[in-house]
């Protein structure tokens, strides 16, 4: 199976990195750009069963591969 995680900063925390790439688009002549936030994407190749590897990567997700206090996350497995 494959897990794809998103990370991507909590709305209410500055991004500067979203900022950046929001006033490069526009500085380009992209009108119309919203808020823009910078994240990460990880895939992670699992075996086992799915629930199983569904709770381990919530909990790695959770404990190591986010900051819960500034970021929130996205778990699909497929």
């Amino acid at each position: 199976m494959k897990a794809k995680i998103i990370i991507t900063p909590k709305k209410v925390v500055l991004d500067p990195q979203g900022k950046t790439v929001q006033n490069a688009l526009a500085h380009m002549g992209y009108n119309g750009i919203g808020a823009v936030h910078v994240g990460k994407y990880l895939e992670i190749e699992v075996s086992g069963e799915k629930e199983t590897a569904r709770k381990q990567l919530d909990e790695a997700c959770h404990k190591f591969l986010s900051n819960p206090v500034i970021e929130d996350y996205r778990l699909e497995i497929e």
